[in-house]
Order: structure tokens, then C-alpha cells, then sequence
């Protein structure tokens, strides 16, 4: 099953799904942005609005894209608020956003699914102002290492969402090579199962240190 046919399929149940690894990324993004606002803020698969409640307490405006329009209808039907803009776009094309426009980019359990990392780092750079920061929460590579990777169940079989393994070195390398510093890297259990456990998630922090580029 296509990646974005699974989360459409997915989409029906995803909120209601036992998931510590939504549940846990959840919380890292709440901490990891408590107490800040921002002007405006670009949410790259923003699923069915799981962070998009938190970003309409700390920004003036959203754009909250998925390129699923299962998880865009759940987000739509949940949100309700006059700034943020629901938009389907697929993240590995060209993004529908000005360049040097926002302040904060917010990226959650997405980049297991994009093949190319500095593709992302590229169009985040461009759409960010300098100074402007890159919040991404992905599943740890750890876990990948395992051969952990989301999936789900649906009226017929168990589904597992094609992924790809990225090492902390991959998210870093393409983050330098497109202009990013590195200000903080965090990994996260989730308290009830991940006891002596691998960490189940990366957060990563990266701020954008260089005059930005023409969009593409």
C-alpha cells in the first residue's frame, strides 16, 4: 500500500489507536516549545491536528500541511480555528509557502517516510527567516535498527507503512549543508513501555544561520 493511501486508511482510527509513539511525540513538541510564540509557523505533516491545537495557542498563523486527505479531513473536522490554513501538499515537491516567511517549521513523524533528507532541509531553509528555527520529532533510528516502523490495523490485516532508516548523522549532515546550526538534540522514552529500552523517539532543534535563497 502507497504510503499516503495508508495514512488515508489509517486516518479512520488514528486518533483512537493505542500509539505511545503519537502519544510521546505529542508531549516532546509541547516541551520543547512551551512558553514561545511566533508570528507564523509552517506544520509539515500535520496528520489529523495532533500538535495544530498546541500552534494555535502560540502562533498567530498556520499552515498545516499533509499530503493525506484522510488525516487533512480528521485535522479539519477537529480544528477550528481562523488561523490555520490546511493545505495538501507533497513535501518531496516544491512547498507552497513564500521564501524567508515563517519563524518556526514544526516537523513530527514524517521524515521516516521521505527517502531524501536535504530535499526537506533545502525547502525548510528557503521558507524560514534567518534565525528562524527547525523542530523535527521522528522516530529514533535505534527503534528503526529493530525494525520498528508504524503501522496499523484495519478492517482486514495489520499495515506497515513503508520507511526509511535515517541515522543522526543523516539529520545533521543535510541540516549543516543547507545552513542549519544544531541547538539542541533530546531522546525520549515513553514512561509506561520504554523502561530499559531504546529511546523511542529524537527531537532535533536546528536554527537556520544563513541569509535565505530564492524559492524554488
Amino acid at each position: 500500500m502507497k504510503i499516503q493511501d495508508a495514512y488515508t486508511d489509517w486516518s479512520a482510527t488514528y486518533d483512537s489507536d493505542r500509539n505511545l509513539t503519537r502519544d510521546l511525540d505529542r508531549m516532546a513538541t509541547e516541551a520543547a516549545l512551551k512558553g514561545q510564540t511566533y508570528r507564523n509557523v509552517i506544520e509539515i505533516g500535520c496528520g489529523t491536528g495532533k500538535n495544530t491545537a498546541l500552534l494555535t495557542r502560540i502562533s498567530k498563523r498556520i499552515v498545516a500541511i499533509d499530503f493525506s486527505p484522510g488525516m487533512l479531513q480528521k485535522a479539519k473536522s477537529k480544528i477550528h480555528s481562523e488561523n490555520v490554513l490546511f493545505v495538501a501538499a507533497d513535501l518531496t515537491k516544491t512547498w507552497p509557502c513564500k521564501s524567508d516567511s515563517v519563524k518556526l517549521i514544526v516537523c513530527n513523524l514524517v521524515l521516516e517516510h521521505i527517502e531524501d533528507l536535504a530535499t526537506v532541509f533545502l525547502q525548510a531553509s528557503q521558507a524560514l527567516n534567518a534565525g528562524g528555527l527547525f523542530f523535527i520529532s521522528e522516530l529514533h533510528p535505534f527503534r528503526q535498527y529493530q525494525g520498528i516502523q508504524a503501522v496499523f490495523r484495519n478492517k482486514q490485516n495489520e499495515v506497515k507503512i513503508a520507511a526509511f532508516v535515517h541515522h543522526i548523522s543523516e539529520f545533521t549532515d543535510s541540516a549543516l549543508q543547507n545552513g542549519f546550526l544544531l541547538r539542541e538534540l533530546r531522546e525520549w522514552w515513553h514512561e509506561e513501555d520504554d523502561r530499559n529500552k531504546f529511546p523511542r523517539l529524537v527531537t532535533f532543534m536546528f536554527e537556520k544561520s544563513i541569509p535565505n535563497q530564492e524559492c524554488l
